[in-house]
């Protein structure tokens, strides 16, 4: 995925000031970005603020790991059973 030369708060700026008015092809113009890629952001970040933008992550981050250690014990659960399944 390519990286974004701008913050996640410059992003919410931006569009904060869409919202208050501010030409939507001069901030493009500002920036230097595509019409697209200001849609995008719009979609993606409209109505949120950096506090909720930093709590989305945090979230995210700690999604991530119980998803791996779920699957670590799903894992260890499974060897488990295949061990006990065998007849010695």
């Amino acid at each position: 995925m390519k990286k974004t030369k701008f913050t996640e708060s410059q992003i919410i700026k931006a569009i904060k000031r869409n919202e208050n008015g501010s030409s939507f092809d001069d901030i493009c113009r500002e920036l230097g970005i595509a019409k697209g890629t200001f849609y995008n952001w719009r979609k993606k970040f409209s109505g949120m603020e950096v506090s909720h933008l930093k709590r989305l992550k945090e979230l995210e981050e700690e999604n991530r790991r119980l998803k791996k250690m779920y699957a670590d014990q799903a894992l260890m659960l499974e060897a488990a059973k295949d061990v006990i399944s065998k007849k010695w």
